[in-house]
């Protein structure tokens, strides 16, 4: 029996536009092949949702607080939402 289908929401704070986070978040979230998207926000955060197997999206809610190399994560605000049918991929929206 397969896991569970999860969706988080989450908003990232910090310095974590400029810094590769959306393109570094689209390749973690590829690897075990998670869909969703991640974005910036006009207020200088970075905005994302993810899904996939429960295991899967725990791995990248967890690395959500490191982000790419060079930002500097101050706070995670994520909460678990209804799953998207139809979705097929991760995107860099603008």
């Amino acid at each position: 029996m397969s896991e569970q289908i999860k969706r988080i929401h989450a908003t990232i704070h910090g310095r974590v536009q400029g810094v590769f986070f959306r393109e570094t978040t689209r390749q973690e979230a590829q690897k075990p092949g998670l869909t969703g998207w991640v974005r910036n926000l006009p207020d200088g955060t970075v905005e994302t949702e993810f899904q996939g197997e429960e295991g899967i999206v725990k791995q990248l809610l967890e690395w959500l607080p490191q982000g790419s190399s060079m930002s500097q994560v101050s706070r995670v605000e994520s909460r678990e939402i209804d799953p998207v049918s139809g979705e097929s991929e991760f995107e860099i929206r603008w």
